[in-house]
């Protein structure tokens, strides 16, 4: 027996539930001289006949009924498999630097109520996770990806200034104004030396700022350490946590540092990944 083709097979499974050429070519919505040419394609493959032709119908021999029994199963498989693609369900891999666990809990919160089968796990850390490995199955970052693995979109830009806490600013800096002078006689605090590439690390240091006594690569730990007095730090304007920090005035203005949302292109078809990623692009526009 040569190898079988499944579209022929279909054909078979049809005229066994159909009871004609016809009829069966009706049900795939092919006209019968295509149904005829497939059955003799099965037919030429299995190396024997398998459906008698008559005036009333058809009828099918044992070997027939056998390869009818196989095709059944493989088309169950093959609708167990769409409807296992096309439901809203499943868990979510969502890697983000900690300052935008918060922003990014909002959003995925609220999609996981609209879909509750869907479960998220939600991860802070300041390394970023190899998505193209699929460490996550997606991946907030502050700089771009150079994976051909990866699917990319900027969600939006983040605007940063300058903060203290009420006591400290009042004992160094009480006008809130800050010049190159001032900044080179006060304390700062700042992300680890690996990230000092990042645009509001580097304006720190445009700014004047030389003595930095607080380093981290967790965001709370920098805005506990500016809420001690340490000194002053660099923040983004919508981080929740630095609400009951001062805001205060720079001669030049904090740049912008832009995010993306990435995911691997395998799962560019998976329904509750493509929902989740327009989940975060929506709240991101929305709230950014």
């Amino acid at each position: 027996m040569e190898r079988l083709s499944w579209d022929d097979l279909r054909i078979l499974l049809a005229i066994q539930r159909h009871g004609s050429l016809l009829a069966a070519g009706k049900a795939l919505r092919i006209s019968t001289s295509t149904t005829a040419r497939r059955l003799d394609s099965l037919e030429a493959a299995a190396g024997r006949q398998l459906v008698h032709r008559h005036q009333s119908g058809t009828t099918l021999n044992q070997e027939a009924l056998r390869l009818v029994h196989l095709a059944d199963q493989f088309e169950s498989g093959l609708a167990a498999l769409e409807r296992d693609q096309n439901q809203m369900a499943g868990t979510i891999r969502l890697s983000a630097p900690g300052g935008m666990v918060p922003t990014l809990a909002g959003a995925l919160l609220s999609f996981q109520r609209e879909h509750p089968r869907i479960s998220i796990e939600l991860v802070g850390e300041s390394r970023a996770a190899d998505v193209a490995s699929r460490e996550a199955d997606m991946a907030v970052r502050l700089m771009a990806s150079d994976s051909g693995n990866l699917i990319e979109h900027v969600l939006g830009e983040l605007r940063f200034g300058l903060f203290g806490c009420p006591d400290y600013l009042s004992r160094h800096l009480p006008s809130r104004r800050l010049c190159e002078k001032k900044a080179s006689e006060l304390s700062f605090v700042g992300l680890e030396e690996k990230w000092k590439h990042l645009p509001h690390e580097q304006w720190l240091r445009k700014l004047g700022a030389k003595s930095f006594v607080f380093r981290s690569d967790s965001v709370e730990a920098l805005a506990e350490a500016v809420r001690s007095g340490a000194g002053l730090g660099a923040f983004a304007l919508t981080d929740p946590r630095i609400t009951d920090l001062k805001p205060v005035e720079t001669v030049t203005e904090a740049p912008g540092q832009l995010c993306y949302l990435v995911w691997h292109a395998e799962l560019r078809a998976v329904p509750h990944v493509r929902a989740a990623v327009e989940a975060v692009r929506t709240y991101f526009n929305q709230h950014l």
